[in-house]
């Protein structure tokens, strides 16, 4: 699986820390006011991501806050 590398920009291969493991922390909403679709695009995004990292045959520990 490739992911974006913020540092050199470039798309590089996904190498867990721990073989077979990934761990995800994901900062949730922060809701000052009534709830729209845009608090729920990065819960589907990474619950996404997350999915595809299972299918792949990882084990993915997924926390995420709202706040």
């Amino acid at each position: 699986m490739l992911v974006h590398d913020t540092l050199s920009a470039d798309k590089v291969e996904l190498v867990p820390r721990e073989l077979g493991k990934v761990a995800l922390y994901i900062c949730g909403p922060t809701v000052y006011d009534v709830p729209h679709v845009g608090h729920a695009r990065s819960t589907l995004s990474f619950d996404a991501i997350r999915r595809a990292l299972e299918w792949r045959g990882f084990d993915v520990i997924h926390v995420s806050n709202v706040t």
